[in-house]
């Protein structure tokens, strides 16, 4: 049985995409109303947080980093491996809940969707354990360090707003040269459902492929190029890293 402590947001899209898979969970937590709106809602035990004892278990740790001190006061025994999605929470600062092997996960917000992309880092020994859990709510990705894992989040991590901004923006494009906003958002959300499914091309390709000789996907290009559109997002990304290391 798998022991997820913690019944935030991203606690239950782990629980939805592992009861699918017909994995036995049971979650810890401190608010009782919240225990019981999971247990009525899947197939699954609960247990309070106070006094729980971790001997010998494999434990996803969903918690705000925060609390991270007060939950290990609260727990005995020592876990066989501890899996944190605890953001900016390194493997050392884990150490204060016992645990034979240490794992640090970060999923993202299409976990609810079971489209997470999930970078994984930590002890060896527990790869594989950690890789089969997380590919439940998506595809998963070890990194061999955690400053890779800090890159990796601020790509997959922070990307959903930064493709979101894009979104907005080829929307009030749209609606900027006459189209109506509902129609507009609706070939921008369309956009991203097609370049999807593009996923296994090159981006190089992509454009390739579109841009025909002084067509008009060569004029949209020539003027992103001209607003610094790629160092934009760049050093975007470079900002995110920065704020991990903080």
């Amino acid at each position: 049985m798998l022991t997820i402590i913690g019944t935030g947001k991203m606690a239950e899209a782990i629980i939805k995409g592992l009861i699918k898979r017909k994995e036995k969970i049971l979650v810890v937590g401190r608010d009782e109303k919240r225990l019981q709106q999971l247990f009525s809602t899947y197939p699954l035990i609960t247990e309070h947080l106070d006094n729980f004892n971790i001997e010998g278990d494999n434990i996803i740790l969903a918690i705000k980093p925060y609390a991270l001190q007060e939950v290990a006061k609260k727990l005995k025994g020592k876990a066989s491996t501890l899996i944190s999605i605890l953001a900016g929470t390194s493997l050392q600062d884990l150490k204060v809940i016992p645990a034979w092997h240490y794992i640090r996960a970060m999923p993202n917000i299409a976990a609810a969707q079971g489209a997470s992309i999930t970078a994984i880092t930590g002890d060896k020994e527990a790869k594989e354990l950690a890789i089969t859990l997380f590919e439940a709510i998506g595809k998963a990705v070890w990194v061999e360090s955690e400053k890779e894992l800090d890159i990796a989040t601020a790509i997959a991590g922070s990307g959903p707003a930064f493709l979101a901004l894009v979104e907005e923006a080829i929307t009030d494009g749209g609606v900027a040269c006459g189209l109506s906003r509902e129609n507009a958002h609706i070939f921008a959300k369309g956009l991203f459902a097609s370049y999807a499914s593009l996923a296994n091309m090159h981006p190089a390709v992509i454009k390739e492929s579109v841009m025909s000789p002084a067509g008009t996907t060569a004029a949209g290009i020539e003027e992103l190029e001209k607003d610094g559109i790629r160092g934009a997002f760049i050093q975007a990304v470079k900002k995110a890293f920065s704020k991990t290391q903080k």
